[in-house]
C-alpha cells in the first residue's frame, strides 16, 4: 500500500460523501418524473372521470314547517309564525348490490391511467314511517312531493340512462340531487306515498358508470351487501369497512362485504350533516377497492436507490479487503469509477423502466453494471478470475436487491441479516490480520 491506512479509510469515506450528490440529484429525477405522471393522469381523468363515489339511494322529503312563538312589540307580548324550510332524510332499510367492473388502459406519451367500468344493480327495500317520522303537532308541516337520491361524485361517468323501478312502476332519473351538501348526482320523483300511514316498496335501478383510480361505495342501507367481482388481479381495499370475503388471483378478485347500522351510524352522521353541514362523516363512511397499481417503477426505484449507500459501501469494503489481503494497491480514482458506474445502475433503473416496465429494467441494468465493473476489475486487480468472482459477488448484492423491494414486510429484516452477514464474512476474512502492520505500510 502507498498510503497510510488512516489516509486511505479517509479517502474512501470523502468518496462516498460525493458520491451522494449524484445519488441525490437521481432520487430528484425520480420525484420529478413521477410528478410529471401524476400530472398526466390527472388529465386523463379530466378528459374521462374521476375517482368514484356511489352514495345512496336516499329518500328526501322536502317540508315546510309553521313555527309559533311570543315576541316583544311595542311592549307587549305578541304571537309571531314563521314558515321554516326544512328536508328529511329517509335511508332504506336493506341496499344490496352486484357490480362487475372491467378495467382498461388509457395512453398518453409514455404514461399510462386505468379506467373502471362499473355495471350493476343497486336494489333494497324502503320502510317508510308514516307521517315521515314527524312527531307532534301533524297539522305545521307541509310536506312538498318527495325524490329519491343518488349520490355519485362525477356524474360524466353515467355511462347509461338511470331509470329508477318502484313496483311495477319506472321513473327516469334526472341530473343533479336537489342537495347542498351532496352535489353530484341524480335524482328521481317518487311515485305517490300514503303519508299519513306510510309504506314499505322495493326498488332497484341499472346503474353503469366510469372512473379513474378508486370505486367507493357508502353502505346507506339498514343492512347492506356488496358483491363486486373485477378482473383487475392487484386490489387495494380501502375505505372504513374490509371485506367479509374476498378472493384474489391472477384473473382477477371477487369481494363481498356486508354492514349494518350498527357499524355505519348513519342515520346519526347524516342528521349531522343536514343540521350542522358536518358532512366529511357520512363521506367518509365507505368501503371500495382502488385500481391503482400499489407499488409502481417509480416507488420501487425510490426504495431501491435508498440502498445506493450500502452498495457502494460494501463495493468499496471489498477492494479495501483485497487491498489488504492480496496487497495489491487499488488507486482512489478507480474506487470513484466502480462508485460512479453503481450510482448509474439507479439511472438506468429509472430510464428503462418507464419503457420497459420493473423487472425487465432492473435486470438489464444490473447486467449492465456487473459486466461493466467486472471487465473493469479484472484489470485494476490484475486478475479475469478477480474480476469474474467480484462481478458474481456483485450480481448476487443485486439479485438480494430485487429480493428486498419484492419484500415489502420483511424488507427490515432481511436488510439486517444481509448487513449482519456481510459483516461476520469481513471479520473472519480479517480475523489474522495485522492492523498495525498494515497501517505502517507506505
Amino acid at each position: 500500500m502507498t498510503r497510510t491506512l488512516g489516509f486511505k479509510l479517509g479517502t474512501i469515506a470523502l468518496l462516498m460523501l460525493l458520491l451522494l450528490i449524484p445519488l441525490l440529484m437521481i432520487g430528484g429525477l425520480i420525484g420529478e418524473r413521477q410528478d410529471q405522471r401524476d400530472n398526466v393522469l390527472r388529465d386523463i381523468a379530466q378528459s374521462a372521470s374521476f375517482e368514484q363515489q356511489v352514495a345512496g339511494p336516499m329518500i328526501v322529503v322536502p317540508y315546510r314547517k309553521l313555527e309559533r312563538r311570543w315576541v316583544e312589540k311595542d311592549g307587549q307580548r305578541v304571537p309571531d309564525v314563521q314558515t321554516v324550510s326544512g328536508q328529511l332524510y329517509v335511508l332504506p332499510e336493506t341496499f344490496d348490490s352486484t357490480l362487475k367492473v372491467d378495467t382498461e388502459l388509457r395512453s398518453r406519451g409514455i404514461y399510462q391511467a386505468r379506467l373502471f367500468h362499473a355495471k350493476g344493480t343497486l336494489s333494497g327495500r324502503f320502510k317508510l314511517p308514516a307521517n315521515w317520522g314527524v312527531e307532534g303537532d301533524r297539522d305545521d308541516y307541509r310536506f312538498d312531493t318527495p325524490f329519491l337520491v343518488v349520490g355519485i361524485s362525477d356524474i360524466r361517468g353515467i355511462a347509461n340512462l338511470p331509470v329508477l323501478r318502484v313496483g311495477e312502476r319506472s321513473v327516469p332519473f334526472e341530473a343533479g340531487t336537489g342537495l347542498d351538501w351532496l352535489q353530484g348526482g341524480i335524482h328521481a320523483p317518487l311515485p305517490t306515498v300514503d303519508v299519513e300511514r306510510g309504506a314499505e316498496f322495493d326498488y332497484a335501478l341499472d346503474l353503469a358508470l366510469q372512473g379513474t383510480g378508486q370505486l367507493q361505495v357508502v353502505p346507506v342501507g339498514r343492512s347492506s351487501t356488496v358483491a363486486m367481482q373485477a378482473d383487475w388481479p392487484h386490489p387495494s381495499f380501502i375505505g372504513s369497512y374490509l371485506p367479509n370475503r374476498r378472493e384474489v388471483g391472477a384473473d382477477g378478485f371477487t369481494a363481498q362485504w356486508q354492514t349494518s347500522f350498527f357499524a355505519t351510524n348513519l342515520e346519526d352522521v347524516l342528521r349531522r350533516c343536514t343540521a350542522q353541514q358536518e358532512c366529511a362523516g357520512f363521506e367518509g363512511r365507505t368501503f371500495g377497492v382502488s385500481f391503482i397499481d400499489p407499488v409502481d417503477q417509480y416507488m420501487k426505484s425510490e426504495r431501491a436507490i435508498k440502498y445506493a449507500v450500502l452498495f457502494i459501501g460494501l463495493t468499496f469494503a471489498a477492494f479495501f479487503l483485497f487491498e489488504v489481503l492480496k496487497q495489491l494497491s487499488v488507486h482512489p480514482m478507480q474506487y470513484a469509477l466502480v462508485g460512479v458506474a453503481l450510482a448509474f445502475f439507479y439511472l438506468l433503473l429509472l430510464s428503462l423502466s418507464e419503457h420497459l416496465g420493473f423487472t425487465a429494467a432492473y435486470g438489464l441494468s444490473a447486467s449492465g453494471c456487473v459486466l461493466l465493473i467486472g471487465f473493469y476489475l479484472s484489470h485494476v486487480l490484475h486478475s479475469l478470475w478477480r474480476g469474474v468472482g467480484f462481478a458474481a459477488g456483485l450480481a448476487l448484492l443485486y439479485a438480494l436487491l430485487y429480493g428486498l423491494l419484492g419484500a415489502e414486510d420483511y424488507a427490515l429484516l432481511m436488510g439486517s441479516l444481509l448487513c449482519f452477514a456481510l459483516l461476520g464474512v469481513f471479520m473472519v476474512l480479517t480475523r489474522r490480520l495485522d492492523w498495525s502492520r498494515v497501517g505502517r505500510a507506505a
